[in-house]
This record gives structure tokens, sequence and C-alpha cells, in this order.
């Protein structure tokens, strides 16, 4: 076992490693190492909560650690970089209904506890854990405080777990995108139903009630009711959000987890998971709110009501689709100066990063400019398209961000559209009634010439119809992504 201090010092590094980890990640260059910076940080803090003085059933919990590391090194190697995205929200879940069950533990530890000491019980007699005798040293006022930290912890847990598991269906497909709300009868009131928002905000002004009664000695059984109302409304706020919003809503989760962490980090008071929850809540916040001026949406919005909500009628879109073949895209690509290629979810499914990493240096060999434009919100994951085509090994300087490199459309020969809807929807500044409107865009249709990759003539994830592909400098490149760069490479001189 190691002593006190060991366990601090220990943390202490574990925290500074996890900083650098969350540093480095903001440089694809430095992203690799800043990776092994949180591997070794969560060793380290394993290890040293292991090790920790008091800790009981060493046995079991490293037969616990083990089997957890088997399941995750077993689950990440199966998951394509596609499914990515879901294998995050169910990671969130995981993180959520461990504070849920910690905090009930919590709960039962303290009524243990304290039956103990009004038994007459002596402190070294009472054969607990770390945490127990904490427990037992605190005063009532103490008490009053970890009993809000158990409310806090359960009850974002419970949100952040059935929102994780919602997220996870939408994003596996498993869940239809479109955002849904319950609707209640409701025969006395002038309106016939109570709508989706009220329930949500009737449920957290009984989950309010519950922690005051719970404050107040009322018992463990108030926390349960808590679980289930607020994981009602966990699996309510992510149903009402449509599948276009799924970016903001998976790092919404992240912040959610964080905070959750954080909560149960007060209540066992351990300050490494203070910490650690401290930096993934406010990290997810602040890319929440980064990817939310990326949409030109507001937060509260995207929670609240999400994509896809009533408005006017959408502007009728004029034109027809206009098919190419390889040939002329090729042709096309070969008298071109300068090139944009922007990939979106489609390059993911048809794990295309290849091929479109082959087409990049063979253009390149040309003396050709090739460029990627990257909108915040591409894909369905913060960074999404970036860890493509780094896998991809795509050079990180040629990789631009929508306001390095929305200027140079209109000095753009090809801009080439792999598997992108809504990023590229000129409807966000034309249209006042789309559910884009005002979302700021890629400006690809001010290029030349505009190719579009495409597997049909559908509206995408969001069902959004897109005027880009009736414009007339716009050509359906259609098929599925891989097999139609394969068809082209031979092609490109």
């Amino acid at each position: 076992m190691l002593s006190n201090g060991l366990v601090s010092a220990a943390y202490i590094a574990a925290s500074v490693l996890f900083i650098l980890s969350l540093g480095g990640l903001s440089n694809q260059e430095s992203a690799k190492r800043a990776v092994w910076y949180g591997i070794v940080g969560m060793a380290v803090a394993v290890l040293a909560t292991i090790l920790a003085p008091g800790v009981q059933n060493l046995a079991l919990i490293i037969v616990a650690v083990a089997a957890g590391a088997f399941a995750g090194q077993y689950v990440a190697g199966k998951v394509q970089m596609t499914e990515m995205p879901q294998l995050v929200a169910a990671l969130h879940s995981f993180v959520g209904l461990a504070a849920v069950f910690i905090g009930l533990n919590a709960d039962i530890m303290l009524g243990a506890v304290t039956a103990m000491r009004e038994a007459g019980m002596a402190l070294e007699s009472a054969d607990l854990t770390a945490f127990g005798e904490k427990l037992w040293k605190k005063d009532a006022t103490e008490i009053a405080i970890l009993k809000v930290e158990v409310f806090l912890g359960i009850f974002i847990g419970a949100v952040t777990f059935t929102g994780s598991v919602v997220a996870f269906g939408k994003l596996a497909g498993k869940v239809d995108g479109k955002p849904k709300k319950l609707m209640l009868p409701n025969e006395e009131s002038p309106v016939p139903f109570i709508s989706g928002h009220w329930l949500n905000a009737i449920s957290l002004i009984v989950c309010v009630i519950l922690g005051l009664m719970y404050f107040n000695g009322a018992g463990i059984w108030t926390m349960v009711l808590v679980t289930l109302i607020a994981g009602f409304i966990g699996w309510h706020l992510i149903m009402g959000i449509g599948g276009a919003d799924m970016p903001v809503v998976v790092s919404m989760l992240n912040s959610y987890s964080g905070w959750a962490a954080a909560a149960i980090g007060f209540t066992l008071g351990n300050d490494l998971l203070i910490v650690t929850g401290a930096l993934v809540g406010s990290s997810g916040a602040i890319l929440s709110y980064i990817m939310c001026k990326a949409m030109n949406r507001h937060f509260v919005s995207v929670i609240l009501g999400g994509f896809g909500g009533d408005g006017g009628p959408a502007m009728e879109v004029e034109g027809e689709m206009i098919a190419i073949d390889a040939d002329g895209v090729a042709a096309a690509l070969n008298d071109a100066d300068s090139v944009v290629i922007i990939p979106g979810y489609g390059m993911a499914v048809a794990q295309a990063q290849q091929s479109v990493s082959e087409l990049t240096r063979k253009l390149r060999a040309q003396g050709k400019t090739v460029r990627f434009a990257i909108h915040p919100v591409a894909g369905r994951l913060p960074g999404h398209m970036n860890v493509l085509l780094a896998e991809a090994r795509v050079p990180y300087d040629i990789v631009l961000e929508m306001d390095e490199i929305n200027d140079d459309f209109p000095n753009t020969d090809v801009a080439i559209v792999i598997g992108s809807n809504d990023i590229v929807n000129p409807a966000a500044q034309d249209d006042p009634n789309s559910p884009i409107a005002g979302m700021p865009v890629l400006e690809c249709w001010k290029a030349k010439q505009v190719f579009v990759s495409k597997r049909g003539q559908g509206t995408g994830y969001s069902g959004i119809e897109n005027p880009l592909f009736y414009k007339e400098n716009t050509r359906m490149f259609y098929g599925d992504a891989k097999a139609s760069l394969d068809l082209l490479l031979p092609k490109v001189d």
C-alpha cells in the first residue's frame, strides 16, 4: 500500500498529465503525444487509487480493472472510425451510470456508518474502508453537504446515462434521428396537451422536491426516484434533438459526464476525480459553445429545441441535378490549378479517406494547389474529419478550418464535396425559413466548378434539401465515395 503522501503526489502528477493531454489535443501534430499523456495519467491515477490506504477487497478490484481493460481494448479494436461517435456516446453513458451507483452506495454507506456510531461502536473496531472512515469523521454540516453532492451526482449522472444511450442509438441509426417529444393529454387546460418543455420542467421540479426531502432525512427511496425521473429527462431531452445537432449533443454529454464525475469526487473526497471532472466538464462546455457558434445556434435552443423545429415554408429549389462521370471529373481536375476538397460523414461511411489521400498526392505531384476545407461540425463528432485525414496521412498544413478558407472559394477552380450536405448548403444564407438559416457554411458554390460525390439524390441525415446540388456550376458524381474515387484515380494524369 502507498502512503497518503505518495497517493497525493501521484494524483498531482496525473492531474498535470491530464492538463498536458488536453493542451496537446488542440494541435494535430502534438495530438498523438497528448493521447499518451492521457494514457499514462490514467494509469498513474488507477494505480494510486487501488493502492491507497484503506482500500479493501484488492483482489476483486484488480479483477474488475482487468476485465474492464480487456473489454475496452476489445471494443475499441473492433470499432471502425465511422463508429467512433457512437462509441464516445456509449462511454459517456458509463460515466453517468457509475455516478449514479456511487451516489446510491454513498448513501447506503452513510446509513451503515451512522448506525454504527449510534450503537456506540468505536472507529478502531468498525473495520471501515477509507471512505467509511471519512464518513465517520463528518459532522452534521459536512453530512448535509454530502447529501447535496449525492443528489447532484445522481441527478447529473442519470441524465447523462439515458441521454448518452439515446445519442448512441441516433448516431448508430438504431433510433430515428428526427426530433421527437412527448405530449401528455390535459383536458382541463385551454391547451389540449402539455408540451415536451413543460414535461421536462415539471420533472426537474419534482427532482428538486425529492432532493429537499432527501436532505431532510426522507431516505434513499427519494434518490431512487430521482434516478428514474432524471433518467426520463435525459431520454426526453436527447429524443427531442435532431440528428444534425448530434455533434453538439456528444460534446454536451461529455461535459455532463465531467460534472457528474466532479460531483462524485466531492462525495468521495477524491481530489483527482474533482480535478478530472472539472477538466472534462469545462472543456466539453467550451467545445459545445464553439460548435454552437459555428452553427449560429444558441446552446439552450439546441438542448431544449433541437434541429428541425417548426418554421415557415422552405424556399422552392429550381433547376435539376446534373450527373457527371469519372472522365468528366478527371478532365476538370487535370485542367485545374487550385482544388479544395470538402469531406463529410459520407467519406467516413465509405472509408474513402485513403482514396482521398491518394488523389491529393497525385494532384500535388502535378504542381496543383490542393487544400481541405473543414467545417467545425463536419461528421458526427467534433474533429471527426481531421482524425480521418490524419489517419490517411494527409499533410496537416493543407487541412484548413472554415474561417481560413471560405474567402478563397471565388479563386478556386474545382471544389470537390465528398459526402457533405448541411455544411455546404446555401439555404443557410438564402432561405430564412430553412432549419439551418444563419448557420455559417462553406461557400463552395462560389468556386468555378463544384463536384458532389454522393450516393443518390436523397436529402441526407438531417433531411434538409440542398440547393447547391441544383446550381449551374455543380455536377453530381453519384456512387459510393470510395468506389467513385478509385474509378477516378487512374484517369488523373
